[in-house]
C-alpha cells in the first residue's frame, strides 16, 4: 500500500479565521476551500496541494465533551486517501472495526470507522 497516504485532519475550533492565518504564518499554508459545514457550521480547508486541516466551528457553544463537533479542540476524524477502497474496507473489517456511512460523491467513494480509541477515521479512493 505505498500509494496511501494524510489527506487530512478535521479539528474543532472557536475561530477558523483566526488559526488558518497562524498557520499560514508559520507554515506557508494557504485556504483551499471554505464553506457550509455539518449543522450548520462553517470550515476553512486550510494546507497545501496534496494535505490540509480542516477547521471546523459548529456555530455552538463549543462545551459538550461528549461530541468532538461542539468540543474546542476536538479531534473530529482523520482522513486517508487510498488506491483501492474495497480491499482496504476488508482490511479493516477484519481486523475488528465495522465500516459505516457509505458515500459515494465527487471527488470519490468513501467510508468511516472507528478505531479502539474512539477515534474516527474517513478512508477515500478518488477517481
Amino acid at each position: 500500500m505505498t500509494n496511501s497516504r494524510l489527506e487530512h485532519v478535521n479539528i474543532t475550533v472557536p475561530d477558523p479565521a483566526k488559526t488558518a492565518a497562524w498557520m499560514d504564518d508559520i507554515f506557508g499554508w494557504k485556504i483551499r476551500w471554505e464553506g457550509d459545514a455539518i449543522n450548520g457550521g462553517h470550515t476553512k480547508h486550510v494546507g497545501n496541494e496534496t494535505s490540509y486541516v480542516a477547521l471546523y466551528n459548529p456555530n455552538v457553544e463549543l462545551n459538550d465533551a461528549d461530541d468532538s463537533y461542539t468540543q474546542s479542540g476536538g479531534l473530529n476524524h482523520v482522513a486517508v486517501v487510498v488506491g483501492n477502497l474495497d480491499d482496504v474496507e476488508q482490511r479493516v473489517i477484519a481486523n475488528g472495526f465495522v465500516p459505516k456511512s457509505h458515500a459515494d460523491y465527487e471527488p470519490g467513494r468513501r467510508f468511516y470507522f472507528y478505531d479502539e480509541n474512539g477515534i474516527e477515521f474517513e478512508v477515500v479512493e478518488y477517481d
